[in-house]
């Protein structure tokens, strides 16, 4: 049996209109993707503990160079704004708490997919990339390893790189910085 169903796509601008009336809030852990307000998968032990790890070590390495924010609500286009898990931004004269960031701010993205992973690569990764975001990092809980993409262009990533748990990798923005993925998953 056939049923009709009407579906009601959002921008941007009324997604967030919607966040400052606060009809909709962390509570409700949703984010807007091409127009549809979907929900987030449930943040376990494993998602959270990958955030915290991966933060710490962000966080003393950029060092005043930037800012390390969790989990914020990013306009990315007229109809999608994910909430990545980590983003570093760089230092801007307009303070953050009085406009979004927009692409233009991020020097790396990092969203850690442990029942997400399916999502986060084939419908978020295609608008970082779409947005121009230079560097994307996707945590494979499951898989502990991270994938790394880099070059962004239309449509996806020139660069993809898989660096299993026993690698490094370093932020293209920071080169000093060496991130031991094995220290991810601690």
């Amino acid at each position: 049996m056939d049923v009709e169903v009407t579906r009601r796509q959002f921008t941007v601008d009324a997604y967030l209109r919607m966040i400052d009336a606060e009809i909709l809030d962390r509570t409700d852990h949703v984010e807007l993707i091409e127009g549809d307000i979907l929900q987030m998968a449930p943040i376990g032990p494993s998602h959270y503990s990958c955030v915290a790890m991966l933060s710490r070590v962000l966080v003393v390495g950029v060092g005043a160079r930037g800012l390390v924010v969790p989990q914020m609500t990013l306009p990315l286009s007229p109809r999608s704004a994910p909430e990545p898990d980590l983003a570093v931004l760089r230092p801007r004269s307009t303070p953050y708490r009085e406009a979004w960031a927009t692409p233009a701010d991020v020097l790396l993205l990092v969203e850690v997919s442990d029942a997400s992973l399916r999502r986060d690569l084939y419908l978020k990764r295609p608008l970082y990339a779409q947005a121009e975001i230079p560097e994307l990092w996707i945590v494979d809980v499951q898989g502990e390893r991270l994938l790394v993409h880099r070059q962004p262009r239309a449509g996806g990533y020139a660069s993809i790189q898989e660096v299993p748990r026993d690698g490094v990798v370093s932020p293209i923005a920071f080169p000093d910085i060496r991130v031991a993925v094995a220290e991810i998953f601690a």
